[in-house]
């Protein structure tokens, strides 16, 4: 972790946001740049690494190739089919599951076993299990960027409502990146204050809210095609957490052990962990009630249909 090295595999308008928003982090001094579009590498590298006397310490910026994962601490993936008006995250599986597998062949002679794989392209959950596959002989570590994001909309639409900073707000987002996923209202408290007792005699509908964050990138890329700047500083949270050996407990994606029964083993959805220098370290306990457990298990399922069928089709 002493070189902080981070390679980013795709330079569309969430990879070179991510290669931007980590030139402004005072813990990575080096960011390598890949896309299959050099000369697009090489103009966002040049046009990032030209702003270095404005950075808060001398780095190295620069567009490169597969083989200079052989020293990264972090591999982040954005390359992928980007989502379309009408798409959900779902429907770009089958394409960008190749291409993420083609990546992973690609990076896979040259990944230390120390480094780690960030997967940021959608559907994160069933794209970081393929590229987990893929390197399962490497011994490398694969997380995805999960519902970080999500949770920090839902903290966000929280604060318009109470008027209180969001980072007094404890709340979380689980399961897919995506439809199913899950706002654990039963867990969250603002101010210390559980969320259900402070609204209790307001008329807030927290469903409504929680639909609202599951539209949000939908309602974003009708406006403006993609979804860059939030996306990148969820990330940038995470490779801190990561780089700093934090213990900081994050909704990444990562795959279940047994909390929703050995049917779902394997399945990659997001939950709260600790995650530090070696990804995630350790998952919390779950405390959910009756809703919020067949809601998370219909998210389980609906993943792991979606995975079996796409290694059907792949034989």
């Amino acid at each position: 972790m002493k070189h902080r090295k981070v390679v980013i595999v795709g330079d569309g308008a969430v990879g070179s946001t991510i290669a931007f928003t980590l030139a402004l982090n005072k813990i990575v001094k080096e960011i390598a740049i890949v896309d299959l579009n050099k000369r697009k590498a090489e103009g966002d590298a040049d046009d990032i690494a030209d702003g270095g006397a404005f950075l808060p310490n001398p780095k190295k910026i620069y567009a490169s190739s597969y083989e200079d994962v052989k020293d990264a601490s972090l591999v982040i993936i954005t390359a992928g089919a980007a989502q379309k008006v009408g798409e959900t995250r779902l429907d770009l599986f089958h394409k960008n599951a190749q291409i993420v597998s083609s990546i992973m062949d690609s990076i896979s002679p040259f990944l230390s076993p120390k480094a780690m794989v960030l997967m940021v392209t959608n559907p994160v959950d069933l794209l970081t299990r393929v590229a987990a596959d893929k390197l399962n002989g490497k011994a490398v570590t694969v997380i995805g960027s999960g519902t970080v994001l999500d949770t920090s909309r839902l903290k966000n639409a929280l604060s318009r409502l109470t008027g209180m900073d969001p980072r007094n707000i404890h709340a979380s987002i689980v399961g897919e990146h995506g439809d199913s996923e899950i706002a654990l209202f039963s867990n969250a408290s603002v101010g210390g204050v559980p969320l259900q007792v402070y609204f209790e005699d307001k008329k807030i509908s927290l469903r409504k809210l929680e639909e609202e964050v599951r539209q949000a990138a939908y309602s974003i890329i009708e406006r403006k095609g993609a979804t860059n700047y939030a996306v990148a500083m969820a990330v940038n949270r995470i490779v801190n957490a990561i780089l700093l050996d934090e213990k900081s407990v994050l909704t990444i994606s990562t795959p279940l052990e047994t909390e929703l029964g050995e049917e779902y083993k394997g399945v990659y959805l997001s939950l709260p962990v600790i995650v530090g220098k070696k990804g995630a370290e350790a998952r919390l306990p779950l405390h959910l009630n009756e809703k919020e457990k067949a809601d998370l298990t219909e998210s389980a399922k609906q993943l792991k249909e979606k995975y079996e069928e796409f290694t059907k089709m792949s034989k």
